[in-house]
């Protein structure tokens, strides 16, 4: 997959793809219809995402909370599975963002990209104050030269799938339900960073990874099924994870850290991918370090029974 960062210099090769235009935010069940549609619009041609870095929102309230599913190299790496060629990942800016919806059409995608068919949402919006509507941008594609198609929205028998029903269905700590509308587990992916190494002193080692700019899930113990991305212990491994901020050791920063079952060796600076299975309990402070180690034991029991079911 190649990525193009520029819409106003683009390699003749990299024109003429039919492309799904969004913020992918999670590359969940709806974003995977809209990329089979642009897949099938134009078989011959290169499979497209537009997309923006950072998220419009991310641009708009820079001191919004966190509320991102997925960083930028999570979802490219995600929309690369699915078969997309061409990557789009345009800067959002104040030029960008100041376009109007015939500009954006006009400048982004008639003539900067040289797109051949583009697909949208129905409640897509673009251009200055989001003023364009999916139906403005079919008109502006039959006068500009590319086709457009409107994705109607995916339900399932419980909601509609969004990216903020994923992220209520994990504030709820309901990562089942998250991943039934993602198509694939929540996973939080990045590199193991340095910790206090308390869950060494306690007999559960972990590695811990952070939690910035995306969006936390319920604090408390989860069931986990990990994938170490590379080195020498690289391979998919079961665990639990303690998402918080831990309260039985003052005020903390919220992370992940996770106690690999059956696993030693040093994973520092190591990508991993930690996938949320299931929620068992809130975080809790306890009367002594007995009693927690007590419960993680409890814990880690639990996780295995939930990870050893078919």
């Amino acid at each position: 997959m190649r990525i193009i960062r520029d819409y106003q210099f683009v390699n003749e090769t990299d024109r003429g793809a039919s492309a799904a235009i969004g913020n992918f935010d999670g590359v969940h069940l709806g974003h995977q219809s809209v990329i089979d549609m642009a897949r099938g619009a134009a078989p011959d041609a290169p499979l497209g995402i537009v997309t923006f870095e950072p998220h419009p929102r991310e641009f708009f309230a820079p001191d919004t909370a966190p509320f991102r599913l997925t960083n930028a190299d999570t979802r490219a790496h995600r929309l690369e599975k699915l078969g997309v060629q061409r990557l789009y990942e345009l800067p959002f800016n104040a030029t960008l963002s100041g376009l109007t919806p015939r500009r954006f059409a006009q400048d982004v995608l008639a003539d900067g990209l040289g797109l051949r068919h583009v697909v949208v949402g129905a409640d897509f919006c673009f251009g200055k104050a989001r003023a364009g509507t999916a139906r403005d941008l079919q008109g502006f594609g039959a006068e500009m030269g590319f086709g457009v198609t409107i994705a109607p929205l995916l339900q399932t028998d419980d909601a509609q799938v969004s990216s903020t029903s994923i992220r209520n269905a994990l504030s709820d700590g309901r990562p089942r339900d998250a991943a039934a509308m993602l198509g694939h587990w929540h996973r939080i992916d990045g590199p193991v960073i340095g910790g206090d190494q308390r869950g060494r002193g306690l007999g559960f080692p972990t590695a811990n990874m952070s939690l910035d700019g995306l969006h936390p899930p319920k604090f408390g113990v989860y069931a986990v099924l990990i994938d170490v991305l590379e080195g020498p212990h690289k391979g998919s491994y079961h665990g639990a994870a303690s998402v918080g901020v831990r309260p039985m050791f003052g005020v903390n920063k919220p992370n992940i850290e996770t106690f690999i079952f059956d696993f030693s060796g040093d994973l520092y600076g190591t990508n991993l991918s930690i996938a949320l299975v299931e929620f068992l309990r809130p975080e809790e402070k306890y009367d002594s370090v007995e009693a927690l180690v007590a419960q993680i034991d409890r814990d880690c029991a639990r996780c295995r029974e939930i990870l050893a079911a078919p």
